[in-house]
């Protein structure tokens, strides 16, 4: 794997400026969504400029040719108790660089800056992620362990295993729940 430098992206929260991406952002959620095993929610271009609008997103940018190369955002449930850090996308020629782990480390730091107190979670499907978030300090974690707020899994309708999750009543899915809090990595 190469290791991405300085020179070649910029890694930073997403702004007024980044605004005209969030089409971009939402073409790469919906192609990533397409690909078998992968469970991610679509999001619509409204949604993602509100992200990168409210400073609770994170982008990554191919300095030389001002490409769009990746993208994440944070949530926040059950009046900030939880925050997720999701759509976590990385454009297909960017990829096997080592950009998803840069993006969702600066996402993981704008999240426990904006909401030192709060856990942190996750749901994902992807091997490559997970193991992202175990660097982080997350642990697998059963879905009950993290918000259950209905407003989040509403946001699970536009998933591809969305039928699992019902028929389960919230207690599984493919995805692999995991949780950072802040209170057990003080201990």
């Amino acid at each position: 794997m190469q290791v991405l430098t300085e020179q070649e992206f910029e890694i930073i929260d997403a702004g007024e400026k980044h605004l005209p991406m969030a089409k971009q952002v939402v073409k790469m959620i919906e192609e990533a969504s397409k690909v078998p095993g992968t469970g991610i929610a679509i999001r619509t271009e409204e949604y993602i400029s509100e992200k990168i609008r409210q400073g609770k997103a994170v982008i990554a940018v191919h300095k030389i040719d001002n490409d769009m190369a990746g993208f994440c955002y944070i949530e926040t449930w059950e009046n900030k108790k939880y925050v997720a850090n999701s759509g976590l996308v990385v454009a297909e020629k960017y990829r096997k660089f080592g950009l998803a782990s840069k993006i969702k480390e600066r996402a993981f730091e704008l999240s426990r800056k904006k909401y030192p107190n709060s856990k942190i979670f996750g749901l994902t499907t992807s091997l490559a992620v997970m193991k992202i978030n175990t660097a982080l300090g997350y642990v697998p974690v059963t879905f009950s362990e993290i918000t259950q707020d209905d407003e989040f899994w509403h946001g699970c309708e536009t998933c591809n295993y969305y039928d699992i999750l019902v028929r389960t009543k919230r207690d599984k899915c493919l995805c692999t729940g995991m949780l950072f809090d802040p209170k057990a990595k003080n201990k």
